[in-house]
């Protein structure tokens, strides 16, 4: 299996649990410990083996790409896709890259901040042409504003259901994925009136037993997505991702 190299960031949604904090700005440019969401995100991918950025945007588009005409990483390159359907469900903006992506590649989320070792971790699995991989968390108990989580069940290594108000569950969905092309066209099949969402589609893979799991074990990971998230994740910033600034690869 060859090196998967290539990360679609979903960057589309206007963030509205976090307005409060974002002074009328899209979420991804949001800053955690001084550094945007994005920045973190691309920073950690990138020493993960990243080496070509998709990212999607959609509410104030403008300025993610003013961002990023000023910002390089150094060994990558960044293509930025702007959807403009992004008020509807996710899946919208992850179709609109359809066209970028022949083989695996790795998912992710702008709001979600990671250890570069998970991200690693995840790239290294094996993964069949038509499915895909999602990084779960199963130390429940560590989780800040669990209510608010994406929760798994998982049968084996495999996901057999996911959703945010499942009753029953032993894992969460972390907003990592591995993916294989084919999620493109299960997105396509659960649309409904021109909209879907990536939980629409990781559903319908999981029916099919083509969703499978891989648990991070004492990885860190954190959704900032509301004002009290982001005053969480900057108390344990140092202690959980190390202090690291992501200004050791982006520069302006």
């Amino acid at each position: 299996m060859s090196a998967v190299t290539q990360c679609l960031i979903l960057a589309a949604g206007n963030g509205s649990r976090i307005a409060s904090v974002a002074d009328g700005g899209p979420k991804p440019l949001v800053p955690v410990c001084g550094v945007p969401l994005l920045e973190h995100v691309m920073t950690s991918a990138r020493e993960a083996g990243i080496e070509r950025f998709v990212i999607v945007a959609g509410y104030r588009a403008d300025l993610i790409r003013r961002w990023l005409r000023d910002r390089s990483i150094a060994g990558t390159s960044v293509t930025l896709i702007e959807n403009p359907e992004y008020h509807k469900a996710n899946g919208v903006s992850a179709l609109a890259a359809k066209a970028e992506f022949n083989k695996p590649f790795l998912l992710l989320m702008s709001d979600h901040i990671f250890e570069s070792a998970t991200a690693k971790a995840l790239l290294q699995q094996p993964i069949a042409e038509d499915e895909v991989i999602l990084a779960v968390d199963t130390e429940l108990d560590r989780i800040f504003d669990l209510d608010d989580a994406t929760k798994v069940r998982c049968e084996g290594n495999h996901v057999v259901e996911i959703g945010k108000h499942l009753a029953r569950y032993n894992a969460l969905d972390t907003g990592m994925f591995l993916c294989s092309p084919a999620l493109f066209s299960c997105l396509e099949s659960v649309k409904e009136n021109g909209d879907c969402s990536l939980s629409d589609g990781m559903r319908n893979l999981a029916q099919q037993r083509k969703l499978r799991a891989f648990d991070i074990g004492g990885g860190h990971w954190q959704d900032v997505d509301s004002p009290e998230a982001l005053e969480h994740v900057e108390k344990i910033f140092d202690r959980d991702f190390g202090g690291k600034q992501a200004e050791s690869l982006v520069h302006a």
